[in-house]
C-alpha cells in the first residue's frame, strides 16, 4: 500500500481536507477543523498515525509490531503504523475508525452539516 492509495481513500470520506501545516512533507488529514490522519510522505518504510480507541491501542501494539504509540503525540490515543506488512483491510479500519473518532467528537451542528452537504 502507498501513499497515493491511503490519500485517495481518506479524500473519499465526506468534509475531509489536507494540508501541510507543520513541514513540506508531514500531510495532514482533517475531518473539518480536526487531524484525524498523520502522513509522513518522505518516511520509509510508509507510516501513519492514527487516532485509536484506548483499548483498541492496546490491543493493536501486544498483536502487531508495527503499530506503537505515536511519536510526538498523545500515546493514549494516538497510534503510529508502519504500514509494510499489514493486511490492507485493517489499515483501511484504522483510518475509518479514526475518522470515526474525530467526526464523532465534532458539534452536532457540525456534524449535521457535514452529513447533509
Amino acid at each position: 500500500m502507498d501513499a497515493n492509495e491511503i490519500l485517495e481513500y481518506c479524500l473519499a470520506k465526506k468534509a475531509v481536507t489536507e494540508s501541510f501545516p507543520f513541514d513540506n512533507e508531514t500531510l495532514v488529514l482533517k475531518v473539518d477543523i480536526k487531524i484525524f490522519l498523520l502522513m509522513g510522505l518522505e518516511r520509509q518504510p510508509l507510516s501513519i498515525n492514527v487516532k485509536t480507541d484506548p483499548e483498541w491501542s492496546a490491543e493493536l501494539r501486544e498483536q502487531y509490531p508495527q503499530i506503537t504509540g505515536a511519536y510526538h503525540m498523545n500515546k493514549t490515543h494516538w497510534n503510529s503504523v508502519s504500514v509494510g506488512g499489514l493486511k490492507r483491510e485493517l489499515i483501511f479500519k484504522l483510518i475509518d475508525h479514526s475518522y470515526d473518532l474525530v467526526f464523532k467528537s465534532l458539534t452536532k451542528k457540525v456534524q449535521n452539516t457535514i452529513n447533509n452537504s
